[in-house]
């Protein structure tokens, strides 16, 4: 007899955050991805509400990535009682857990900084979940090596394939015993990725969930990206001023590096000191760094020689309070590389409040701005942003350089989607905001196949 098979959508429909997608076959049920909502208020309100699922009789997690909109409400969910097995494709895990209590502690300080400067909307204002909840979710995650086939639950195996995204992301192909293959893009990378190997080949399936993030849209030549780049490093360090680019820890800071790395060796930037300000990238470099050692088969041969920049004269890693506080001091020009990615949170804050009032400065926007962040709001011109609970003029000037972006755009999508691997009965399109998703939604339906943008909390059959 045929088990009955759904997938609801918990998240990531209509809106770029919160990947979370429950699979039910039978009495057997996954849940793919477990991330947190970010960007607008009424998404992040989402966060603090009780699982949208039965906890207890969940069997497992299936992660894509360690992206915090993939995994980062993976504490939450424990702490409602999950008691199920975590995989996900070897590295995930050690990055996961410097992703989840970096998390962890930045909520726990942002709470307890709002407090203290009484400007918080809840008295007392608290955190999603502590530094300590977020490594003990991280230590549940296990690893699976790319390729193998393995079962998540009872009637349902997963195997997961290299995505190109970040550093262990995978594509996450779903086959349920005497029923239908789904396959999950999770987040796909590009093909030029100067460290990781291009995404897996697209697998015949009979749905597939993707991504589309940039579903409407086409990253910027990348050569006239660096170009441009150059010429706004050079500018500000011409006039005194310091760049700031808000970097995600895990891969974009990797990125920069490496093209960081040839700008100073092709002599196209001054040589200026470059400051990693983030514990977390630091902690994240050095996963990358043995993987490279380990010849890992999601590195690509012959790597980028970039990630060496942290051996030579022109770059400082900052991990202690002090040493941040010291760059903010800094008068001479420089470069500094700080989390967040889209200025959410973390040391990035302070070092914007200290130099958007100053118009010799520069803020360079490395990679997709989600909407309701303060990157956002730099991209769209703001003149002042609001951080620490005081509002700071904008001066200093805001460059956008999407080329960075670790997404696939929208020729790269559908150029995965058109694999000659036999073409899915629907392709579910997540991942992305309303516009996004549609432009994407063309491009399927203009490749003779049946796309649909599913709703927040849309359950479908696929039996």
């Amino acid at each position: 007899m045929t088990k009955a098979s759904t997938l609801t959508f918990l998240g990531a429909a209509a809106t770029v955050t919160g990947s979370r997608f429950l699979l039910r076959h039978g009495e057997a049920s996954a849940l793919i991805d477990c991330g947190m909502f970010q960007g607008r208020r009424d998404l992040r309100a989402l966060n603090w509400s009780a699982p949208a699922l039965d906890v207890g009789e969940l069997d497992t997690v299936v992660l894509t990535h360690a992206h915090l909109d993939h995994v980062g409400y993976l504490p939450v969910l424990m702490r409602h009682g999950f008691k199920g097995t975590v995989l996900a494709a070897k590295w995930t895990p050690e990055l996961a857990k410097i992703v989840l209590t970096d998390s962890g502690h930045l909520q726990e300080e942002e709470a307890s900084f709002a407090n203290r400067m009484g400007y918080a909307k809840h008295h007392p204002a608290l955190p999603l979940y502590t530094e300590a909840e977020g490594e003990t979710a991280a230590r549940r995650i296990r690893g699976v090596a790319f390729g193998a086939e393995t079962e998540v639950a009872p009637g349902i195996r997963a195997t997961f394939r290299p995505a190109g995204h970040i550093l262990g992301s995978a594509t996450v192909q779903i086959d349920l015993e005497d029923g239908p293959r789904i396959l999950f893009s999770g987040d796909l990378g590009r093909p030029h990725h100067p460290i990781l190997c291009p995404p897996a080949p697209r697998v015949a399936s009979d749905f597939l969930v993707i991504e589309s993030t940039y579903g409407n849209r086409q990253h910027e030549d990348i050569a006239s990206t660096v170009g441009r780049l150059a010429e706004a490093i050079s500018r500000t360090a011409a006039r005194g001023g310091t760049v700031i680019i808000p970097s995600f820890a895990v891969d974009r800071t990797e990125v920069l590096l490496c093209t960081l790395t040839d700008l100073l060796s092709e002599g196209r930037v001054p040589e200026l000191p470059v400051y990693v300000d983030s514990p977390m990238a630091s902690a994240v470099l050095d996963v990358y760094r043995r993987a490279i050692d380990q010849h890992d088969p999601g590195i690509r041969p012959g790597h980028h020689p970039g990630l060496s920049l942290q051996n030579g004269p022109h770059l400082e890693e900052s991990t202690t309070r002090e040493q941040s506080i010291a760059i903010d001091g800094l008068e001479t020009p420089s470069i500094v590389i700080s989390s967040s990615g889209m200025a959410t949170g973390g040391r990035v804050l302070h070092h914007l409040a200290r130099r958007l009032p100053d118009h010799r400065n520069m803020v360079v926007l490395a990679g997709y701005q989600a909407e309701a962040t303060r990157g956002r709001s730099l991209a769209d011109g703001a003149r002042s942003l609001k951080i620490h609970g005081r509002y700071v003029p904008v001066r200093a000037d805001v460059v956008t350089v999407d080329a960075f972006s670790v997404h696939a755009d929208a020729d790269e999508l559908e150029a995965w989607m058109a694999s000659p691997a036999a073409a899915p009965e629907t392709t579910f399109i997540v991942h992305g905001e309303p516009a996004s998703s549609e432009g994407l939604r063309l491009r399927v339906e203009g490749m003779g196949r049946l796309g649909v943008v599913p709703r927040m909390g849309e359950t479908v059959r696929l039996s």
